[in-house]
């Protein structure tokens, strides 16, 4: 069994879909339960891949809007804290996630292959084109080699059109100046079906915003999936 380090890990989305795939999944430390990156220093030579997704929020497009009003991100750049933890873990490949407009991962002695892809491209459990319209570029690199990526995506789209499950957007930010009702558990429901998650999923410590959030942050199951299957095609697992 392949052994993964977890950077950034959330409530550990894209984590679910690797260990669905067969990989062992450890998860680092992330802000959302108190843990900082900066203070994290993994082990070399214990991993053979590391995956995750940094903040994105500097690089969104929506954010262009949110400085014009005064407001920054409350993350910066924290890609240069995902190639500090790959030099020191050593291992034989990573793959990163992020939105389109963020800088390319560079780590010396790694081939990179950078590509974006559409959630609506990847398959879902039901072995149908998923319906959310989420667009990630993914950057995977190999140790002294650059190769491909393999991901397997359908050559056509789902009947029906979504827009991506977004944590930040006007419908989903009217939640948090609402009382927890019947309004709130249905965008949490909204966000789970869009994302791939069985309708039981649940973060019962979260309030029904927290778990809005922490849900639309994530990597959808069937885009990290189809992720997980290239990489283990692309290393031979």
């Amino acid at each position: 069994m392949s052994l993964v380090l977890s950077l950034f890990p959330g409530i550990g989305l894209l984590d679910m879909a690797f260990e669905q795939e067969g990989f062992c999944v450890v998860r680092g430390p992330d802000v959302l339960w108190g843990g900082d990156i900066r203070r994290f220093h993994p082990p070399a030579g214990k991993f053979d891949g590391v995956i995750g997704g940094p903040p994105c929020q500097a690089f969104s497009r929506m954010q262009n809007i949110n400085r014009a009003r005064g407001r920054q991100p409350a993350f910066g750049n924290l890609i240069p804290e995902f190639e500090r933890c790959v030099r020191e873990a050593e291992p034989l490949w990573f793959a990163m996630e992020n939105v389109p407009d963020s800088p390319r991962p560079a780590i010396e002695g790694y081939g990179i292959h950078s590509f974006i892809l559409n959630n609506r491209q990847c398959i879902d459990e039901h072995g149908r084109p998923a319906k959310q319209n989420r667009i990630r570029c993914w950057s995977f690199g190999m140790r002294g080699e650059r190769r491909v990526l393999p991901v397997e995506v359908v050559c056509f789209e789902h009947a029906e059109f979504e827009g991506a499950a977004i944590s930040h957007a006007t419908s989903w930010s009217k939640v948090n100046s609402r009382p927890e009702g019947s309004m709130s558990v249905k965008s949490l429901a909204t966000l789970v079906r869009k994302q791939g998650l069985p309708a039981e999923f649940d973060l019962p410590p979260f309030t029904v915003s927290a778990k809005c959030k922490a849900v639309g942050n994530g990597v959808p199951l069937p885009m990290g999936r189809a992720i997980a299957r290239a990489v283990k095609e692309a290393i031979g697992m």
